[in-house]
């Protein structure tokens, strides 16, 4: 009996089907060795580009101008980096070794502020003026957790401060209070092969305090300014000066946040195109089975 058009029509499809290729030992391997190393690389591109992200949210001070001798507006930027607490008090240290004179405090909403003062051993000359007793901490805090600084959230908190000492770097020893009670030191200074680094409060630290060794990044550094001498060129706002690095020399705040901001999108898209591959050979995996 001659076939019916349907059946013939699958016969031939039947034949013509290629052949499966059989699935052995080596290519098995194969491809579970290629879709883990698209899934390690994937990972590392991320962990390459998150870290350094992570490095960048500390706390920082940046000032308009910064000139010795001169007065300066001083912005201190706090970052919140828990994901379950906010930041509810910041504990600014001013440096007692290179004092300022004036200090004054921008009013800031939702947050109050308090100056502690201390007297010198050696009064200084300020205007002509003899000036025995300085500024030596402000602490603000968050009038209630919903005025604090939220997880994913900065904040920047203003002081107009001089005249700015003939040094090359102030310090301002921080600390960060959490609403879970967690305190943040951010006191640890660059070694300069001297030793421990004073904690700020007469003691010697025993932990975060200590100064990192050689060029190596603390884990908590300090805050520190960079300061113009007098008469030379000032080129713009004056930075954050970098823990390893004493220079005065600008950089682009704005130009560091978008940099982090690339690195964190190309990894991201460094992973999605490492997992699609992985989809796709264990899609062929399967195929092949």
């Amino acid at each position: 009996m001659p076939a019916r058009p349907g059946q013939a029509g699958a016969a031939h499809r039947r034949a013509s089907r290629t052949p499966r290729t059989p699935r052995t030992p080596r290519t098995v391997r194969a491809l579970r060795r290629a879709a883990r190393g698209l899934v390690v690389a994937a990972v590392a591109a991320c962990l390459v580009a998150v870290l350094p992200a992570a490095a960048f949210a500390h706390v920082k001070v940046t000032a308009d101008t910064a000139v010795q001798g001169g007065y300066a507006a001083l912005t201190f930027r706090v970052p919140n980096e828990r994901d379950d607490a906010s930041t509810t008090k910041i504990e600014v240290q001013l440096p007692v070794d290179f004092p300022l004179a004036s200090v004054s405090v921008k009013p800031h909403p939702g947050w109050s502020y308090a100056i502690e003062k201390t007297t010198l051993a050696t009064p200084i000359e300020s205007h002509g003026a003899k000036i025995g007793e300085v500024a030596s901490k402000i602490t603000w805090t968050a009038s209630g957790e919903d005025s604090g600084i939220k997880p994913g959230e900065y904040d920047e908190f203003s002081v107009s401060a001089g005249p700015l000492p003939e040094t090359d770097r102030l310090t301002f020893k921080t600390l960060q209070h959490y609403s879970d009670g967690e305190v943040v030191r951010w006191i640890q200074e660059q070694s300069d092969g001297d030793g421990e680094q004073s904690d700020g409060d007469g003691e010697q630290s025993d932990g975060d305090g200590e100064q990192s060794d050689g060029d190596e990044e603390p884990e908590r550094p300090a805050p520190v300014l960079g300061l113009t001498a007098k008469g030379a060129a000032v080129p713009g706002p004056a930075p954050a000066a970098g823990s390893a690095a004493g220079s005065a020399a600008v950089v682009s705040e704005s130009g560091t946040d978008t940099g982090v901001a690339w690195a964190i999108g190309l990894s991201a898209a460094s992973l999605v195109i490492c997992l699609g591959c992985a989809a796709a050979l264990a899609l062929r995996w399967r195929r092949t089975g």
